[in-house]
């Protein structure tokens, strides 16, 4: 450079002319020309790329294999070295393996897709759910995680549930929306199962039912991106593995999921302190002009469940999501409306919720309510220690010493009376029948209906007074104190 420098000072000032630069220094006239011409060294220029001669009539080849790999299975795509080993076996190449990988390189470089920025206006969400490993219980487990983002403020909310499918997805929205204090007016999503039952044209979709009875609770605009292009949410696409690597790591290690998500939401409020990259603010100063775009959070709370319809097998156990639960045995072989949340399973029969039970996210288990069978063995009172709903059934020591008194009184029927009792469940709480058997056992009172009396005479409440509210003429009404004098004297007359 310093020699560029010196021989462009003294020609362009007049010290030299370009004749006396060329003898002093040695120089071509093009050399003269391209010093005078570029305040420094250009470097080199090639007009066009050299030809490979050998590779020549073998880019087409390449690129058809290039070319038919974007229909292929990622894992299953040619390597630079896989392609030079076809060529050279199928082909008759001779050439270099390094300068096929140069052409493998420039056709990539070539064909790598270029996205366009996308805007995005306060009010606006996207939505996603991906999978992350925990220590639940001590054992590991892997878990779904709901997570919707503001673009505008990149506020983020993530819950892990223990699977992705139509109940956790519309409970992580209704959860969602509470925290954020309101309902973004436009949300975007991939084209899942959950939401999607057919892919139109272009963006029309088909769409499940459940999704829109989300939609018509909330009233927000759903975008769905056009297939394979997830790039179009992908503000939530990053902040899933921005998440994942900044609330998951290490691996927790917690009792429940609900302890899990406490932590999470926690996380949530201590991420709006930070600035994203370009934002003039931090996320939370950010938040209130999302806040003052959504829609509100409707007046009636919404229910993010899943309705399916089963049947009660001969056993009275209906299967929903692989496990069975058991009903009252009047409805076996019945058709039932089976309402399944994140929590609870419940089964109804002609508006008639007939059986509650808590959710469980096992495979292939059963889970038994002994109360349901308790009917059927009133009537086979012989398979009451051999009953599979009530080989786990824990009840108080007063209950076995009143089936001892009972059978030993009636060595023929006592079984049954014991199981009469026990279907006293069916109307009253265990801790009523519980307190009521004790006291029965003292004044030796029981059997069945006696038990029953006594627990809805403790059940009644003392009368109130009686409110005139609207019945003014029932204030003159005016009731004498009774004198039991009187009957004192018609004792005194029998008496004599």
């Amino acid at each position: 450079m310093e020699f560029w420098k010196e021989v462009r000072r003294q020609v362009l000032t007049g010290e030299l002319s370009q004749r006396a630069a060329i003898r002093q220094y040695g120089l071509g006239w093009h050399t003269l020309k391209k010093i005078l011409a570029h305040d420094e060294p250009p470097g080199y220029r090639q007009c066009q790329p050299r030809k490979k001669r050998t590779l020549e009539r073998f880019l087409p080849v390449i690129h058809q294999i290039l070319d038919d790999d974007r229909q292929a299975p990622k894992k299953q795509r040619h390597t630079a070295h896989r392609i030079f080993e076809r060529l050279r076996d199928e082909h008759g190449y001779m050439g270099g393996e390094t300068v096929v990988k140069d052409a493998v390189r420039a056709w990539k470089q070539s064909h790598q897709e270029v996205f366009l920025p996308l805007s995005h206006p306060p009010g606006e969400a996207q939505v996603d759910f991906g999978e992350a490993t925990i220590r639940l219980a001590g054992q590991e487990t892997k878990v779904a995680l709901f997570v919707m983002t503001l673009p505008y403020s990149g506020a983020i909310f993530i819950q892990a549930f223990p699977r992705e499918c139509t109940e956790t997805f519309l409970e992580g929205h209704r959860r969602a929306f509470e925290h954020f204090g309101g309902v973004p007016r436009r949300i975007s999503y991939d084209n899942s199962a959950i939401a999607v039952i057919e892919v139109l044209q272009g963006r029309q979709r088909k769409l499940t039912k459940e999704f829109l009875r989300l939609q018509s609770h909330y009233l927000f605009q759903e975008h769905f991106c056009l297939v394979r292009r997830a790039n179009e949410k992908g503000h939530v696409e990053r902040l899933l593995g921005f998440a994942r690597r900044k609330f998951l790591v290490p691996v927790p290690q917690v009792d429940s999921l609900e302890t899990l998500n406490q932590q999470l939401l926690a996380g949530c409020q201590a991420d709006l302190e930070d600035r994203t990259r370009g934002k003039p603010a931090p996320k939370r100063d950010l938040l209130p002009e999302d806040q003052a775009a959504f829609l509100p959070l409707p007046s009636q709370p919404f229910e993010a469940r899943r309705i399916t319809e089963g049947t009660a097998n001969s056993e009275s156990l209906v299967r929903f999501d692989t496990n069975d639960y058991s009903v009252p045995v009047r409805y076996a072989h019945r058709k039932l409306i089976v309402v399944a949340t994140v929590e609870e399973v419940r089964i109804i029969h002609a508006d008639r919720l007939v059986a509650r039970h808590r959710r469980s996210w096992d495979r292939e288990r059963t889970f038994f309510e002994p109360v349901h069978y308790l009917a059927l063995l009133e009537r086979k009172p012989g398979g009451l220690d051999y009953a599979r709903p009530l080989e786990h059934w824990s009840l108080p020591e007063c209950f076995s010493l009143l089936r001892r008194r009972l059978e030993a009184d009636d060595s023929r029927h006592g079984t049954r009376s014991f199981i009469r009792v026990l279907r006293l469940q069916e109307k009253f709480s265990l801790p009523q029948l519980t307190a009521a058997v004790e006291y029965a056992l003292d004044i030796d009172v029981i059997d069945a209906d006696s038990l029953r009396t006594i627990i809805e005479h403790r059940s009644d409440q003392p009368v109130e007074l009686f409110p005139l509210d609207g019945r003014p003429h029932l204030a003159h009404v005016r009731v004498e104190v009774t004198d039991v004098s009187a009957y004192q004297t018609l004792l005194e007359g029998v008496a004599s």
